[in-house]
C-alpha cells in the first residue's frame, strides 16, 4: 500500500501582512478570514473528506522554524487534529531543504511500517483555497500521476494579467482540465507579458504545491542540487528526537545551502528529459490565493456593494473599494477609496491597497531601528498559554496571563523584580519558595524579589491572573529557570 503523506511548509518571516503578522507569528499562524482557524489549521483540516482510496496518513509531517514549534504543535492540537511528526529547523533554509527534510523523514517512517514508497502532498502553511471539492479533484488527479514516477505541480487558472506570481507554461490546450506536461517554469513577468500569457491560455500561475513520491523527490534534489540532499541527509542521521519534535543536527543543518524547490529542482526538470522525470501541472481553480499582502486578502474576503471588505467591528461611510481589519477596537472611516486600515493593540497601518508590497519596507525601517513591534505583538504565545502586557510605568509593568489546562511556567526566579498574582479565573498552583498554594477566583499571592516560583493550572479550564511586576528592571531575560518542561534555559 502506497501512503499519501501531507507535509505541510510552516516557514515565513511576517514581514507582508505587518501589523497583524510578525517574526515571532507569522501569517501561517493567524486567523485571516474572519473564521475560527487559522491558516495553518485550514491547511491541515483541507484534507478532511479526500477519497479513502488515496490511503492519506492520518497526520502530517510538519517543517517549520525551531522558534514556532510550540505554536504549530499547539494549533493542531487545538483544531483536534492529530499531531504528526514536526521537523524543526534550527535556521530557515527555504523550501528545497524543508521538503528534502520531509522526504527523509517520510521514508524512515514508512520503512518502519513496511510500507511502500511514500507519496508526498507538499502545501505551504499560509494560502487560502475556498472551494475545497474542487482542491479534491485536483489532488485525486495529481495522485494518479504521482503514483507512477511524475513530479506533479498545482497550476492556478489565472484570473487577470498578474505580474506579482511566477507563471507555468503547458503544452496542452487552454481549455484542458486534465494533467498537462509542463514547458517551462517563468519568472514575474512585466504588465504586458502577464497580459499576453493570460490571452494564450497556455500559462498557469505557480502555486507552490507539489506532488511526488518520497524517492522521485530525493533523486531530484541529488541530481540537481547534492550539496542540500548530503546537508539533509547528514542532519537527520544525526537528529534528535523529544516529544513529537524531530530536530536535525543543526550544525550540520546549518552548512548546508538555501535554495527554494523552484529553483532548486522545478525549473531544470522540463529542460532535462534525459533524467526520466516527468513533470506535470494540474490546472487549479479552487478560490487560491497566497495571501501575499493586503490587497490580496481583500481579494479574497466577502465585500459589501461598495467593495469594502471587513474583519473586526468597523463603521464605513463614504468609503470603497476598502478593507478594515480591527482585532481589539471599533475603526471608522470617512471619505476613503482603495485604502486598507489595519489595526492591533500596538499598531496601526493606513496604506493604499495599490501599494501594499511597501509594507515590508515599514518593516525592515523598524528593524533597522530595533523596534520590537517588528517582531513580536504586545500579546506573547508560550508553550504553557499566552500573556498581554496591558499596563506599564516607571518599575512597573501589568500583564494578563492564561495558562492552558494541564500547563504550567517554569520553576524560576528573577534577580530584579518582584511580583503580585490575582486570579481573575480558574485555579492556581503556585509554588512559592517553601509553599505550595492553591489559589482560586479573587485570591493573591506575592512573590519576593529572588524567591524561587512557579505558576501551574490543575484545572480543566484556562487560568487567567494579572501579574503586577515592580522593580528596578523589567525585561523579559530577567529569568533564571530551575526546572522548565519545555526544554528552555
Amino acid at each position: 500500500m502506497t501512503s499519501l503523506v501531507p507535509v505541510i511548509l510552516c516557514g515565513g518571516s511576517g514581514t507582508r501582512l505587518w501589523p497583524l503578522s510578525r517574526t515571532s507569528q507569522p501569517k501561517q499562524f493567524l486567523t485571516l478570514t474572519g473564521g475560527e482557524h487559522s491558516l495553518l489549521q485550514d491547511t491541515a483540516l483541507r484534507l478532511k473528506g479526500l477519497p479513502t482510496s488515496l490511503h492519506l496518513t492520518p497526520s502530517p509531517i510538519l517543517v517549520t522554524h525551531n522558534d514556532h514549534r510550540f505554536l504549530v504543535a499547539g494549533q493542531i492540537a487545538a483544531a483536534q487534529l492529530p499531531t504528526g511528526q514536526i521537523v524543526l529547523e534550527p535556521v530557515g533554509r527555504n523550501t528545497a531543504p524543508a521538503l528534502t527534510l520531509a522526504a527523509l523523514q517520510a521514508q524512515a517512517e514508512s520503512a518502519k511500517s513496511g510500507a511502500d514508497d511514500p507519496v508526498l502532498l507538499a502545501m505551504p502553511a499560509d494560502h487560502i483555497i475556498l472551494d475545497q471539492a474542487a482542491f479534491h479533484a485536483a489532488v485525486v488527479q495529481a495522485h494518479a500521476c504521482a503514483l507512477k514516477g511524475d513530479v506533479v505541480t498545482f497550476g492556478i487558472v489565472p484570473e487577470r494579467a498578474e505580474t506579482g506570481y511566477g507563471y507555468i507554461q503547458h503544452a496542452g490546450q487552454p481549455t484542458d482540465t486534465a494533467p498537462q506536461t509542463i514547458v517551462a517554469f517563468v519568472e514575474k513577468p512585466d504588465a504586458a507579458t502577464a497580459e499576453s500569457y493570460l490571452k494564450s491560455g497556455h500559462y498557469l500561475w505557480n502555486s507552490g504545491l507539489f506532488m511526488m513520491r518520497a524517492s522521485v523527490w530525493l533523486r531530484a534534489i541529488g541530481h540537481y542540487r547534492p550539496d542540500i540532499l548530503q546537508a539533509c541527509q547528514a542532519a537527520m542521521a544525526a537528529a534528535t528526537h523529544d516529544m513529537d519534535f524531530v530536530r536535525p543536527d543543526a550544525a550540520l543543518f546549518t552548512a548546508g545551502p538555501s535554495d527554494s524547490i523552484d529553483f532548486a529542482v522545478m525549473e531544470h526538470l522540463p529542460k532535462d528529459p534525459g533524467l526520466g522525470i516527468p513533470t506535470k501541472v494540474v490546472p487549479l481553480k479552487a478560490g487560491w490565493s497566497d495571501v501575499g499582502a493586503w490587497d490580496a486578502l481583500h481579494g479574497v474576503l466577502p465585500h459589501d456593494v461598495q467593495g469594502n471588505a471587513v474583519v473586526g467591528e468597523a463603521l464605513m461611510h463614504n468609503t470603497e473599494d476598502s478593507l478594515v481589519f480591527a482585532t481589539s477596537r471599533l475603526v471608522a472611516t470617512a471619505g476613503l477609496k482603495h485604502i486598507a486600515v489595519v489595526e492591533t493593540p500596538d499598531a496601526v497601518l493606513v496604506v493604499d491597497l495599490r501599494q501594499t508590497q511597501d509594507v515590508k519596507n515599514i518593516v525592515a525601517r523598524l528593524q533597522s531601528e530595533g523596534h520590537a513591534l517588528a517582531g513580536s505583538h504586545r500579546k506573547v504565545h508560550r508553550p504553557w498559554g499566552w500573556y498581554d502586557s496591558i499596563d506599564s510605568g516607571e518599575r512597573f509593568q501589568v500583564k494578563r496571563i492564561v495558562v492552558n489546562p494541564g500547563a504550567s511556567l517554569s520553576l524560576q526566579m528573577h534577580h530584579h523584580r518582584a511580583e503580585h498574582w490575582i486570579v481573575v479565573k480558574g485555579t492556581a498552583e503556585v509554588t512559592n519558595g517553601d509553599q505550595v498554594l492553591i489559589l482560586s477566583e479573587n485570591q493573591s499571592t506575592y512573590i519576593p524579589l529572588g524567591q524561587t516560583h512557579r505558576l501551574a493550572n490543575p484545572g480543566k479550564v484556562p487560568l487567567e491572573i494579572i501579574e503586577v511586576q515592580s522593580g528596578s528592571y523589567l525585561g523579559e531575560d530577567d529569568i533564571v529557570r530551575f526546572n522548565d518542561t519545555y526544554g528552555r534555559s
